[in-house]
């Protein structure tokens, strides 16, 4: 298979890495550059979160307010603005940073995620996906040929190659499966030609298999990407799970490309999961909570509808320096929330968001101090847990 080369690669630095309790560098605060759409780069301070926005939006929260947080990147996806707007629509309107006014970077999902969450509109095959929409049920096929055309149309800086995720549970022949198709198309998907400033990602399987998580990292850091993700995980095993895998699959990742693991964001998995050595994360948790009234505080989690809070006065995090924290009060949210009004949706996701971005912050500080156990020993303790 001929694989087209890359155009202007981002570049990435570790700056300090922590060694794990098995001697395995593990945590790890890095730098990485992307050539930027308009020829300008763009520098990524990681370990760090990105906020999702499927739709060219993160929902309620407009690119200023997201600029205002310090998110670096956030995400847009190849499968929802393929069926709507259009791509073709998107580009001849000048891509999609312009399209939703932001121009840091951008990293689009290939859509194989949605091959999986709406697997009863989908059938899939060697050579592809054909699914129905699910918007008007009219009928479509995605390659991974396509995938990358769509997001080369898009403009984004990181395009994801297009997988596919196995469900969970799954038997161990459906996990091989899905890895020697994630491959395959991962080489085809190589093959067509990119944008100049845009950069690809690899994804690695192998389900909750450690053997195949193993053998799918190897052949997958074999191609040429940029960089590389941890795919197929948080879609219905426990976090522990989770977490075990991931910390199992992050070392066979290469030390000197970005690690970026898809769809996981409780704010625990993403303590455990930097300890592990990730670099970058994603997760509509934040924004969906929001909407459904659960903010993630210094503290730990807040069901703002509860009674508890119609007449308290203080905000909801004295710590946070989000609008939501600083200019309402905890009985302002609450009302906002139970009244349906939609500034609910909006301070809430600002405010999950900024705590998002905040102890991202913390974290990458932490490991460049030497000091992210007792961080992350503090981070537990406040949240009145703890963590082992």
């Amino acid at each position: 298979m001929c694989h087209v080369l890359p155009g202007m690669a981002l570049k990435f630095r570790v700056e300090k890495a922590l060694m794990g309790d098995d001697g395995i560098a593990r945590a790890r605060a890095a730098v990485m550059i992307l050539p930027g759409h308009a020829g300008k780069e763009h520098e990524v301070l990681t370990p760090t979160f990105m906020p999702v926005g499927t739709q060219g939006t993160v929902k309620a929260v407009a690119t200023k307010e997201l600029r205002e947080m310090h998110a670096q990147v956030i995400l847009g996806n190849t499968y929802h603005l393929y069926l709507r707007p259009g791509h073709e629509r998107i580009e001849r309107l000048g891509g999609l940073h312009k399209f939703m006014n932001w121009q840091g970077p951008i990293l689009t999902d290939s859509g194989g995620f949605q091959v999986f969450s709406l697997a009863g509109l989908n059938k899939i095959d060697d050579e592809g996906v054909t699914f129905r929409s699910h918007i008007d049920g009219s009928k479509h096929r995605f390659t991974p040929e396509l995938s990358m055309e769509i997001q080369r149309a898009l403009g984004s800086d990181i395009v994801m190659a297009f997988d596919e995720c196995p469900p969970y549970p799954a038997t161990e022949e459906q996990v091989l499966s899905a890895m020697r198709r994630t491959v395959a198309w991962a080489h085809r998907g190589l093959a067509t030609e990119l944008g100049p400033h845009q950069n690809r990602f690899g994804i690695v399987q192998g389900g909750l298999y450690p053997h195949l998580r193993e053998r799918s990292a190897r052949e997958i850091t074999e191609l040429p990407f940029d960089g590389f993700a941890i795919g197929g995980l948080s879609i219905g095993e426990s976090p522990d799970l989770m977490q075990k895998m991931a910390t199992h699959t992050a070392p066979f990742l290469p030390e000197d490309k970005p690690r970026y693991l898809m769809g996981v964001g409780r704010p625990e998995d993403l303590v455990e999961c930097v300890k592990a050595g990730i670099d970058l994360f994603d997760c509509v948790m934040p924004t969906r909570n929001a909407r459904n009234g659960t903010l993630f505080t210094s503290f730990g989690k807040v069901n703002i509808k509860n009674a508890q809070f119609q007449d308290d006065a203080g905000p909801l995090d004295p710590e946070c320096p989000c609008e939501a924290c600083i200019e309402y009060s905890r009985a302002y949210l609450r009302h906002l929330y139970v009244a349906g009004e939609a500034l609910s949706a909006r301070l809430n996701s600002i405010h999950n968001l900024t705590y998002y971005q905040t102890i991202m912050a913390q974290m990458r500080r932490a490991i460049l101090e030497n000091r992210f156990d007792e961080w992350r020993e503090s981070f537990y303790t406040r949240r009145q847990g703890t963590k082992t």
